[in-house]
């Protein structure tokens, strides 16, 4: 009998290392609203620049951008903060953080910027865009 234990735990521990490599970072349904929010949230935010690599781009530029880069690295993301992180922060080629010019001319952190506008959707409002 005990020959047998050592095989069995040796299978379960292949079995579930296996499970862990293939499973995916996908977000949850929940998660996944709140990322399609925030991304809609900024295509209307038309008063506002947002800075890509010392590029200005307006808010429907920026909106298309993450989702296209939340389309291509979903797998790696399973929270709204995740998004924000890998999609909306910084540039993947230069590592050069994102900047968000307000109405004002003053220029804000995109991820502190982003993180600010997910409190106010987790909060259950969120308002009006960009007064987070």
């Amino acid at each position: 009998m005990a020959s047998f234990q050592l095989p069995r735990r040796a299978l379960v521990a292949l079995v579930l290392g296996l499970a862990a490599a293939v499973a995916q970072a996908t977000p949850s349904a929940s998660e996944q609203k709140l990322i399609d929010t925030l991304i809609l949230r900024v295509s209307k935010m038309t008063t506002m620049t947002f800075m890509r690599n010392g590029n200005e781009h307006n808010a429907a530029d920026a909106a298309k951008h993450m989702q296209a880069k939340f389309d291509h690295f979903k797998d790696d993301i399973a929270t709204a903060e995740d998004f924000i992180d890998r999609c909306a922060s910084r540039s993947e080629v230069t590592g050069k953080a994102y900047k968000v010019k307000m109405p004002n001319g003053s220029m804000r952190d995109a991820n502190e910027f982003l993180n600010a506008e997910l409190r106010a959707l987790r909060q259950g409002g969120g308002g009006k865009p960009g007064a987070g």
